[in-house]
């Protein structure tokens, strides 16, 4: 059996990573072995916090709304649902938008939900 040293390929993936994990601070952008396990790190909290930003995101529009709401004498628990009784549906998204750029068509959704 002839012998195979790998060389040029082992460094093609030393570079690869060294090459992923460059500006991260101290040994994990310079050593390999470190390098590896920071992209391992890295990759499993980008995974788990794209799930986050949406629970995040959801959060930011029910406070941005529950702010416009309480201003007109009405609290966020109540109006949702009042309009899930009504039948309107609107989402909290485009809501948040209204209240935060448009505060008079926020207002008549408001009333035609009060109503």
């Amino acid at each position: 059996m002839s012998r195979v040293k790998r060389s040029k390929i082992a460094m093609k993936h030393r570079r690869n990573v060294l090459k992923q994990a460059k500006g991260y601070r101290f040994g994990r952008s310079k050593k390999e072995v470190e390098a590896k396990v920071a992209l391992r790190k890295a990759g499993a909290y980008a995974f788990a916090h794209r799930k986050d930003k949406k629970t995040d995101m959801r959060r930011l529009w029910t406070t941005r709304m529950n702010a416009g709401l309480r201003a007109l004498g009405i609290t966020y628990s109540v109006f949702i649902d009042k309009m899930t009784k009504k039948g309107i549906t609107i989402n909290r998204k485009m809501l948040s938008e209204l209240a935060q750029t448009n505060p008079d068509t926020f207002n008549r959704v408001v009333e035609q939900v009060k109503a």
